[in-house]
């Protein structure tokens, strides 16, 4: 059995989507922390067991019987994801699992500016001396985050951010897809290579698509980190995620983000998804 973590999250729920186009649905399994947000699954057939990281004790029930447990990382940061990785990975290994996968990142840095990258590369130490096979999907940049950096561009005409560094962003929907084959078809040991989009691109190359997509020139404007950071929270970001955004810049300009690289349309069999395209459906409003 397959069991995937975070199904009731936008990437797990994906995969799972993706897994039941490949195999019987007797064969996934899914630990969320509300069984009741996975009724759909459910009724599907696939089996729904609560499992959560922070409370340990319920995993080795959700994780019972599996071949294989895909991680999906938590949506915290720092020691205290770690550590809920490191129980879900302990969890795997103790209900025998053949192989624990973890959706890691491209930017998988233990010095990374980018808090969530130094996270990623921490629990790669943790997977490393689990003492079972084990494979950390180095996961492109989330392309759903480029219309966030936007804001208000395409109608001011100004895209102010800190300065950067070509990025291969990558579609969660092409992300799952890969993952989901890996997962059926075997998964390499360690890190994979890196699971991106077509093309690494910088803001000041996302500017010139917006222009072109909407009609209007947008200009590329460098700013400070503080003054972003105050767009940021006045715009109701919080503190801590507004850092972290900031963390994102630094990362990306000295190439954590970068190259492109094929890996993942070869596992997909087509065409990994380009910027344009998803710059092009958050646009349509604007553009029409």
């Amino acid at each position: 059995m397959i069991v995937v973590t975070g199904a009731t999250g936008v990437l797990g729920r994906l995969v799972v989507d993706r897994l039941l186009d490949l195999v019987p649905v007797a064969e996934v399994g899914v630990s969320v922390r509300d069984p009741a947000k996975a009724g759909d699954l459910a009724d599907r057939g696939v089996r729904v067991r609560r499992g959560d990281f922070s409370a340990p004790d319920t995993l080795a029930e959700a994780f019972e019987g599996a071949d294989q447990v895909l991680v999906v990382s938590a949506n915290t940061l720092g020691p205290e994801a770690v550590a809920q990785h490191r129980a879900a990975i302990e969890a795997a290994v103790g209900v025998g699992a053949g192989r624990v996968l973890y959706t890691a990142h491209q930017g998988a840095r233990p010095d990374s500016p980018f808090a969530a990258a130094a996270d990623h590369a921490a629990t790669e130490e943790v997977l490393a001396g689990c003492g079972i096979p084990w494979t950390s999907l180095r996961n492109g940049f989330y392309a759903n985050s480029v219309p966030l950096f936007l804001g208000d561009a395409a109608s001011s005409g100004e895209l102010r951010l800190p300065d950067d560094g070509p990025v291969a962003w990558t579609t969660r929907e092409d992300l799952a897809a890969a993952t989901a084959r890996l997962l059926v078809d075997g998964a390499p040991d360690g890190p994979t290579a890196p699971l991106t989009g077509p093309e690494a691109v910088d803001f000041a190359q996302v500017a010139s698509i917006v222009g072109g997509l909407t009609g209007r020139t947008v200009r590329r404007v460098v700013v400070e980190p503080a003054e972003y950071r105050k767009v940021l929270i006045g715009r109701g970001v919080p503190a801590h995620a507004a850092d972290l955004l900031l963390g994102f810049f630094p990362a990306a300009a000295r190439g954590d983000f970068a190259p492109a690289d094929p890996t993942l349309a070869d596992l997909v069999g087509r065409p990994a998804t380009p910027i344009a395209d998803v710059l092009r459906a958050a646009l349509v409003p604007t553009a029409s």
